[in-house]
């Protein structure tokens, strides 16, 4: 049996799909904005504790706060997640704008503040999948991308 060629059909499916389902424009900003994140000059901090996970967990808590730790060579960042926000801290203590990078939403991504002594909060809890964009001086750093 020869090969069939399915170029032509794809191309087809392609363009249908375009008519019938587009892209929103939402989803291609978002789409846009994730393939800018890899650059070459971001680091990603990888998560090395999730609360979720790896913690043991205390008898008669009903809604514990979710503990992450993310890190990269020397630095590491330490986020507190409840439903009330989020506050965590950048070690070794720095200052630090972070961006709190969401699903598909129409506003931009929240900007938080480091103080002196790496310390950060927002009052507002992410909603689905996020991560948090650092710029530390002269360094960008990214986190892994995890659900709410």
């Amino acid at each position: 049996m020869g090969e069939f060629d399915t170029s032509p059909l794809e191309a087809e499916l392609r363009r249908a799909a375009a008519v019938l389902d587009p892209v929103p424009p939402e989803l291609r900003r978002l789409a846009v904005d994730a393939f800018i994140l890899h650059d070459l000059d971001a680091r990603i901090a990888e998560l090395t504790f999730d609360s979720l996970v790896d913690a043991i967990p205390v008898r008669g808590v009903t809604d514990p706060p979710r503990m992450l730790t993310f890190r990269t060579g020397e630095l590491t960042v330490d986020v507190e997640v409840t439903a009330h926000g989020l506050m965590g801290q950048v070690l070794p203590p720095q200052p630090a704008r972070i961006e709190v990078l969401g699903g598909p939403q129409l506003s931009t991504p929240d900007v938080l503040t480091a103080d002196a002594m790496g310390r950060f909060t927002s009052e507002a809890p992410p909603i689905g999948p996020f991560a948090l964009r650092l710029r530390t001086g002269a360094e960008v750093v990214v986190t892994e991308w995890l659900r709410a």
